[in-house]
């Protein structure tokens, strides 16, 4: 386990807690630490101590900032081996997807490293009417003031750094709030970052239930709330947050488009590659398959005869794939839906059993909507195949979501690219690649339930600074 103090960070230390809670490896239930637990007393605590350093932290000369950023990256750089096991006891998740996430937290730091000199304003030319003849006009970007980043369980260290790395870029104190599953690896980064901060108190974490989380977004001192997190969550902390700003990265059901000119055995690789990674559990793997109905049949067979490469078993070796998922309610509430599913008239293709209690790669046919497997975000292994006439009802049933946070198309189609691009209401649009595909330098974000305002730390750094207009009479 990592060496950092004991208690929760909070003002310029480490404050300790009445009460501890045991964090469980979800693969065999073991216990692989504590950590502590948090109270609403304990947030608005947090808060009052990143107000008090606000203006210091949006003083902070750029270089300052920008330096921290690199720092707190190289230190993930040195230490990634560890933070890559961690997050496999802490999470379940296969060991590749842990290193994925480090190499992704890293990138992540750098760019909002490198996004710190690229805050800047322009001039206005106020004379577009006579009253501003004379007039000198520019804008410049400010801090939005105090950030609360909350996090979800299924990629804690990316997901955290998504909101600390932004704030520090814009020159917010932020207070980031782990997953109760899923608090040790942030906890981890969180004292990595107040090693090398000038201020420490401008990065604070505190852990707990949905009361701690409620004190920390509905205190009308902060400037903006940033959750990623299921809709349901997300849409409560926007009315709970209002009129704060929200940035909310919501849940969707992600749709694959197989086109009839498409490269079947590439599709079908994405299928397997997009459906089951971090076992299912992320917002924009695989969940819904169109395939026109000229190659659906041997797209189906290429990819049952490709499924058994999907290898379930223990997160810690190499070639797991599929492991089980964060805790036992989560399983339950897929294999429901599955049955839900197959009573309405679905067909289990594959999978759909537990083995040593984990959800088996599960291929579905003919899901009909109305139905939570095809409606909502099953966040486990489970894809979703459904034949469709051509394109256009491809899109269609795209479109016909509540939410819409990515999409993937493939086709060898230059127009239906575009089309694609013009037409599916989602917030991002991927050609011949998995709907998961995410740069961390990309703007990520969804519209509709999927969510509002964008992540990456460009747009991040953007969304947590406000313009103030100059206007000067010389």
């Amino acid at each position: 386990m990592p060496d950092y103090p004991e208690g929760l960070p909070i003002g310029s230390g480490w404050v300790s807690t009445s009460d501890t809670s045991d964090v469980i490896f979800p693969y065999d239930g073991s216990v692989i630490g504590s950590a502590p637990v948090g109270t609403p007393v304990l947030a608005t605590r947090a808060i009052d101590e990143a107000v008090a350093v606000a203006r210091e932290v949006a003083a902070l000369p750029s270089r300052t900032r920008r330096q921290l950023l690199n720092d707190v990256a190289a230190a993930l750089r040195s230490q990634s081996a560890e933070f890559e096991a961690l997050l496999v006891w802490e999470t379940g998740k296969p060991l590749v997807d842990c290193r994925v996430e480090v190499a992704r937290t890293i990138v992540t730091w750098e760019a909002a490293a490198e996004e710190v000199s690229r805050l800047h304003g322009e001039t206005v030319p106020l004379d577009l009417l006579p009253s501003g003849d004379g007039l000198v006009g520019f804008w410049k970007r400010k801090p939005i003031g105090v950030v609360v980043g909350i996090a979800g369980f299924n990629y804690p260290v990316l997901l955290a750094s998504h909101k600390i790395a932004p704030a520090i870029a814009a020159g917010c104190p932020v207070v980031v709030k782990p997953a109760p599953q899923t608090p040790l690896a942030t906890l981890w980064l969180v004292h990595l970052v107040r090693s090398s901060a000038p201020i420490p108190a401008m990065v604070q974490l505190v852990t707990g239930d949905a009361s701690v989380g409620s004190a920390l977004v509905t205190d009308r001192r902060i400037g903006a709330v940033s959750f990623t997190g299921s809709a349901a969550v997300g849409h409560q902390i926007a009315r709970d947050a209002a009129p704060t700003k929200t940035l909310l990265e919501l849940g969707s059901n992600a749709a694959l488009v197989v086109a009839e000119d498409a490269d079947l055995e590439a599709a079908a690789d994405a299928v397997l590659r997009g459906g089951f990674y971090a076992s299912g559990q992320a917002c924009i793997s695989v969940q819904r398959v169109l395939v026109v109905s000229s190659v659906a049949a041997e797209f189906t067979a290429r990819v049952l005869a490709r499924l058994a490469e999907v290898v379930v078993g223990d997160p810690r070796s190499e070639t797991t794939r599929v492991s089980k998922l964060i805790d036992s309610r989560s399983t339950d509430r897929v294999v429901e839906w599955v049955d839900k599913a197959t009573a309405a008239g679905a067909r289990v293709l594959a999978g759909g059993s537990l083995r040593d209690g984990a959800l088996e790669p599960t291929v579905l046919a003919d899901v009909p909507d109305g139905v939570e497997c095809w409606d909502e975000e099953i966040f486990g292994p489970v894809v979703c195949l459904r034949t469709v006439s051509d394109v256009d009802a491809a899109f269609a049933a795209v479109n016909a979501s509540r939410y819409g946070l990515h999409a993937s198309v493939y086709s060898r189609s230059l127009n239906t690219a575009f089309r694609a691009l013009d037409e599916l209401d989602v917030g991002g649009v991927v050609v011949n690649e998995v709907p998961g595909f995410r740069s961390d330098t990309m703007p990520y974000g969804g519209v509709k339930d999927s969510g509002i305002g964008r992540e990456g730390p460009r747009f991040a750094v953007e969304e947590l600074t406000v313009t103030r207009m100059a206007v000067l009479r010389p």
